[in-house]
């Protein structure tokens, strides 16, 4: 796959990146049905990789990845693309710390906050899917 310049453009999130510029859809493989799922979600970049999460709690997106981690992530901020990738899920506590941090720092900034309420650090190390996305060909 040939990685042209609204692409990297698209992957390159930052401090300054914009609420729809970290949206994207997935599609999973379901779990329990073996069916294409896909759905809205969005998708960070700390240290230079890549990253799915989202609020406490149980997500099927996470679950479909746990049992077929092969997926597809489909740019559609400014560009058109569909990415193969592989989700590697993040289970070391260091890591997740770093990560979560990132991530929630996000509520801070005005363009980029969700009308949600606000999110506590110990509540997503307890209780968040964290998967790191790895692109088949980056």
């Amino acid at each position: 796959m040939f990685v042209d310049d609204a692409v990297a453009r698209a992957l390159a999130l930052g401090p300054e990146s914009t609420a729809a510029e970290h949206t994207i859809d997935i599609t999973t493989i379901g779990a329990r049905t073996g069916l294409e799922r896909r759905i809205e979600v969005w998708f960070h970049r700390v240290d230079g990789r890549w990253y799915l999460s989202g609020v406490p709690g149980r997500r099927g997106w996470h679950a479909n990845l746990r049992a077929n981690p092969r997926f597809v992530v489909h740019l559609k901020n400014g560009v058109r693309a569909d990415l193969p990738a592989t989700a590697v899920p993040v289970d070391d506590p260091e890591r997740r710390r770093r990560v979560f941090i990132e991530i929630l720092q996000l509520q801070d900034r005005p363009h980029t906050a969700r009308p949600v309420p606000r999110q506590h650090l110990e509540d997503w190390l307890a209780g968040s899917p964290l998967v790191e996305i790895v692109f088949d060909h980056l």
